[in-house]
């Protein structure tokens, strides 16, 4: 990660930003406070200032992948079929995020932005199950929404993690293809 210093801009989201870089390439261990303070040129202290402690750092940026998560999940619009691309374009496009998301033992659990968040994204990958099965009962609907989900980023997880590479069930060599045509044979009955 080369320092770009940091000018008299919005601190926090410059943090935001290098942490999230950083995950991507090296791993969520990989990060600290005073790495990401020095790679922004400002003290030691100030990222602490903002975030207090590392698990507050990954808490604000899961919330902020949340966020985004769930207004690409949002504009991608009632289709089942392309709220779950959105899903994996969106695992692959934020990594540094995705990789804190659904990782409680690294947050801050209890914070309610972070319920907020989450809950606001649930419902929108949810929604878009839901639409395929109108008349099913709240327990069936229950079912699949979880199944849906966990394809989903059961899938996400594959490619990111490199399973699919060089695979014969890669055909496509695009994820999103791919991950279209896998949820194309999902049925909603």
């Amino acid at each position: 990660m080369a320092k770009t210093g940091y000018h008299h801009g919005d601190l926090r989201a410059t943090i935001l930003a290098a942490a999230a870089e950083q995950i991507a390439t090296d791993g969520v261990d990989a990060v600290s406070l005073r790495g990401l303070a020095r790679h922004a040129g400002v003290s030691h202290a100030a990222p602490a200032h903002h975030f207090g402690d590392k698990s507050g750092l990954l808490t604000a940026l899961a919330i902020e992948g949340f966020e985004r998560l769930a207004a690409e999940l949002a504009a991608a619009g009632p289709d089942f079929r392309e709220v779950a691309v959105a899903y994996v374009r969106f695992a692959l496009r934020s990594p540094g995020h995705f990789d804190v998301m659904f990782r409680r033992d690294l947050l801050h659990a209890d914070d309610e932005r972070l319920a907020a968040a989450r809950t606001a994204a649930g419902a929108a990958l949810r929604s878009g199950a839901a639409e395929e099965q109108p008349d099913q009962a709240p327990r069936r609907q229950h079912a699949t929404q979880l199944a849906a989900w966990s394809l989903v980023h059961g899938f996400a997880a594959l490619w990111r993690e490199g399973a699919l590479e060089n695979s014969p069930l890669n055909e496509a060599g695009d994820p999103e293809a791919l991950a279209r045509g896998m949820i194309a044979t999902v049925r909603f009955d």
